[in-house]
């Protein structure tokens, strides 16, 4: 940046006389300190100056200033900030002397470095760099033609400017420097001209759906090559979709996400290959790649959002067309994992089919679509392999493979003559571990939803979907259920009552909830579950109630119970989307938005969220792309499902009921009559979305955030009463702290764990994690690790608190305090 004006005139003067003076080597590097002072911007009356200089002289001199350049770009010292000032400044002086009567190494060079972009807006100079080339007789190289095809497609006047050049280029038939791409070009030569044909109909993919005649001409260049060569050739590059860029473009802005994106000819390619697939016959590994090829496709990144849904739709599509027992299962857990609007749509568009060509409802299809991934038993298989036993066995939501000898001697690593003589085999159940992990995930989130989706079942038809399901069997004999009004759960090999009396048959099944039950009952089944040391796979016995209080009464149609909060927008977005509800990201625009809803059509009822967007004064309260970075909660609400919707400024403001066609508005319903157990649901979905996404948790505010202004509101959130969530959290604590080895260092008292070290005594908050330590209650700010595994305390009544497991883990090692060694964690000690 500038430091001064007199500075800035005197390199300028400088500068101009280098030029004068026909000097590229000391010219070179004053003009990029120059550009740095200006940061790029050469379009200021000095800089302009100095610009018109460069494009005057003559083309040798600027050829020779390219070459020098080019030299100091190259060098494995530069940076991508001096990268980008070198591009800048090019781009600045471009024409027709530099691409006429230069050297061969000019023309080269031009090249190279317009293939470090992804686009080129001097769409000029890449048809005079491309004539010059087929002038010559030479073919243009792949990362040349690559930038070429993504300007084509991506410039407002990429089209005009390169339709006429862009047919012309058929060689290479896809954009090197994606994994995948480079992948399929090295398999493309030993296929011979049909696997090149067949490449490039695939680049034709730019419908959302295969036409007749392009399924056709699809099928007719499989059959040349073969179904099975053709299927392995496509998943071996299908499987490397996603992984990083082999040739990293210059980002053209710090935040830039074009080395995180698809390339876009590529991705039209993608498509091709994906309907390609689905032409053939349905396989497992087929499934397995799609569904992995989705979830790719559907990753977040930052400034883009997903990172190409037309690319998942056509998986989700193909999946859609294969038959197959594998199939189905990859729609039914990305149905449970998807969140993008659009290709949820189409999962649910599918299943839906599914289930009406099967004639069963939506919710069998879902059970049904869950394979046994050659489990021979719940959570079990046993594979032989020569002399070799592979124990294949379900822990808690995770799969693990074991290897015993002949002898049964429990072996370290896969043994070498397992590796040698079942290669097949070995791959086969690899691939089935992480397919258990994905669908055991999967299923836990489906059943955590059941509990208002109203499901009964017949007792034989739960016995085979759920208890004795070779893979589903592994959640389900850890949940409690209740069987013709009776509680039961699963222990010792058995359906077993409170009194551990087996219940062997019966008649009607449904999932438990505690709300209805009571406190000494819930207790009691709390207990049932820790004498038989069962962890369940989420919080049921120990889950949150959430009773009308009497402020609710007073309110009548509302509830306060969750207002006031400040919450980060993204990943407030993010969870309802897990959790089912709809929401729309707030933008810092003049427009409107409905509040985050949840419908609930079993039940007759929408619930609903209130929340505007925070600040907007200043840059530090939204994101490049407009967005939010907080919101401010208030009312959650309850209306019937087809009331119409009501809408809000998504700066702030009243809301109000958006009525078409002179109908009349529709009153929000008495908290009162929601039935309690929905009221307790969805006020723990709401918790949730708090206890995770509010800024009160974030351990590094503790100055309040931007501008300090929301001080009070972290320091009355991290240190203040707790909810729901928290108070099941302190009572599970109660029941545990005393089997921990650090017990006689711990006690709870109120809101805190207390935690006695060598140093200070420590109380950490029973809601937030956040840490106060003596003397003074000064804070200790301690940021935990994005996905904390949790610490060995032992057994755990059930998964998925990780707030839990951040309050052990801080407890854990501020009992040892002495022993800490993290720098920013001793300069506070």
């Amino acid at each position: 940046m500038i430091t001064s004006p007199a500075e800035y005139a005197r390199s300028v003067r400088d500068v101009l006389a280098r030029i004068e003076a026909g000097d590229p080597d000391r010219l070179a590097p004053e003009l990029l300190a120059l550009g740095a002072m200006i940061d790029g911007r050469w379009g200021g009356r000095e800089g302009t100056k100095v610009v018109e200089a460069l494009r005057a002289a003559s083309g040798r001199f600027q050829g020779a200033l390219l070459l020098r350049l080019a030299t100091d770009y190259d060098h494995p010292d530069a940076d991508i900030v001096t990268r980008r000032q070198i591009v800048i400044l090019l781009g600045n002086i471009r024409g027709a002397k530099l691409t006429e009567g230069q050297p061969r190494e000019v023309r080269d060079t031009l090249i190279r470095l317009a293939a470090d972009r992804e686009t080129e807006y001097d769409t000029e100079l890449l048809t005079r760099l491309a004539e010059q080339e087929f002038a010559d007789g030479r073919q243009l190289p792949g990362e040349f033609v690559a930038v070429i095809r993504r300007s084509h497609l991506m410039l407002w006047n990429g089209a005009s400017k390169l339709g006429a050049l862009v047919p012309r280029i058929t060689t290479p038939v896809l954009n090197p420097g994606e994994a995948w791409s480079d992948q399929a070009l090295t398999d493309v030569v030993r296929l011979g001209p049909d696997g090149q044909r067949l490449l490039a109909h695939a680049t034709t993919a730019t419908a959302a759906r295969p036409s007749a005649k392009w399924e056709k001409a699809g099928r007719a260049l499989i059959d040349a090559l073969g179904e099975d060569l053709v299927r392995e050739q496509l998943l071996a590059s299908l499987r490397l979709v996603g992984r990083p860029r082999t040739r990293p473009l210059l980002k053209a802005y710090e935040g830039a996400y074009v080395n995180e994106a698809f390339d876009p000819y590529n991705a039209n390619a993608l498509r091709g290959l994906i309907w390609l697939l689905s032409f053939l016959p349905a396989h497992a590994e087929t499934a397995r790649v799609l569904g992995a090829l989705v979830e790719k496709a559907l990753r977040k990144v930052p400034g883009l959002g997903p990172v190409n849904p037309k690319v998942a739709n056509a998986g989700v599509n193909a999946l859609a067309r294969l038959d197959g027992e594998a199939a189905l299962a990859e729609l039914a857990r990305l149905a449970t994992r998807v969140t993008y609007k659009g290709t949820l749509k189409l999962l649910n568009s599918a299943l839906d089919a599914r289930a009406e060509a099967m004639g069963l409802a939506r919710e069998e299809i879902e059970e049904l679509a869950v394979p046994a991934y050659g489990l021979t038993e719940v959570g079990r298989a046993r594979h032989q392999l020569g002399d070799i036993t592979a124990l294949l066995e379900v822990h808690g939501t995770k799969a693990q493979l074991t290897w015993r000898n002949a002898t049964g001697k429990v072996l370290k690593s896969v043994p070498a003559a397992a590796r040698r003589d079942h290669a097949e085999e070995l791959k086969e159940l690899k691939a089935a571990v992480k397919d258990i992990d994905k669908m055991l995930s999967a299923q836990s989130e489906r059943l955590d939803r059941q509990f208002l989706a109203r499901r009964a079942w017949r007792y034989a038809t739960w016995r085979e979907r759920y208890i004795d399901h070779p893979l589903v069997g592994s959640l389900a004999r850890r949940l409690l259920w209740t069987v013709d009004g009776t509680t039961v759960g699963y222990a010792a090999g058995e359906l077993r009552t409170l009194a551990d009396t087996p219940v062997t048959d019966g008649h009607e099944v449904t999932l438990w909830h505690p709300v209805g039950h009571e406190p000494g009952e819930i207790v009691a089944w709390r207990d049932w579950l820790e004498r038989h040391g069962i962890t369940q796979p989420f919080k049921q016995a120990h889950r949150e109630v959430y009773l009308l209080t009497d402020a609710e009464r007073t309110t009548g149609t509302y509830s306060n119970r969750f207002a006031a909060h400040v919450l980060r927008q993204h990943q407030f977005h993010s969870l309802t989307a897990v959790r089912g509800w709809h929401n729309k990201l707030r933008l810092a625009v003049d427009d409107e938005a409905p509040p985050a809803s949840r419908d609930l059509p079993q039940w007759g009822l929408r619930a609903e969220y209130w929340i505007e967007g925070d600040g907007g004064e200043n840059h530090d309260d939204i994101t490049d792309s407009g967005s939010f970075l907080r919101l401010r909660t208030d009312q959650v609400r309850f209306y019937p499902v087809d009331a119409p919707q009501n809408s809000a400024h998504c700066c702030g403001g009243e809301y109000r009921m958006w009525l078409r066609d002179g109908a009349t508005p529709i009153e929000p319903l008495p908290l009162a009559d929601i039935p309690p157990l929905v009221l307790s649901e969805v006020l723990r979905d709401v918790d949730l979305f708090v206890g995770v996404a509010s800024v009160g948790n974030d351990p590094t505010w503790q100055d309040g955030g931007p501008g300090g202004r929301f001080r009070e509101y972290w320091t009355s959130y991290g240190f203040g009463e707790l909810g729901q969530s928290a108070q099941t959290r302190r009572a599970l604590l109660e029941r545990l702290i005393p089997r921990l080895a650090m017990a006689n260092r711990c006690h709870l008292e109120g809101r805190f764990l207390h935690v006695k070290g060598d140093l200070h005594t420590y109380k950490i908050h029973l809601g937030s994690g956040n840490i106060l330590m003596t003397p003074n209650d000064q804070y200790l700010c301690i940021v935990p690790k994005s996905n904390p595994a949790s610490p060995q305390t032992g057994y755990l009544p059930f998964e998925g608190d990780r707030m839990l497991a951040v309050i052990l883990s801080k407890a854990m090692m501020l009992a040892k305090d002495t022993e800490i060694t993290d720098p920013t964690i001793l300069s506070q000690l």
